[in-house]
């Protein structure tokens, strides 16, 4: 079992990858959150940027690589 410590650094990992993929297509958080479901920015806001204990689910993931159209696999790696 991987340790909380180790855990952490994936969903930081995810968010930096979130925000670098939707930066490079120009699209606002708002409009990937409204594309995705998420119909609170903060909420969203805090899984971006990996604050409040809030993380993106595998959904989020999954139709975060749909909208940005990039291999989900781009979202997990370093």
């Amino acid at each position: 079992m991987k340790n909380t410590e180790e855990i952490e650094n994936f969903y930081k990992l995810v968010s930096s990858n979130v925000k670098k993929h939707r930066n490079k297509k120009n699209i606002s958080q708002l409009e990937l959150a409204l594309s995705i479901a998420i119909k609170s920015i903060a909420f969203y806001s805090n899984c971006e940027n990996n604050k409040n204990k809030k993380h993106f689910n595998l959904e989020h993931i999954y139709n975060i690589s749909k909208v940005l159209g990039i291999d989900i696999c781009e979202l997990l790696k370093e």
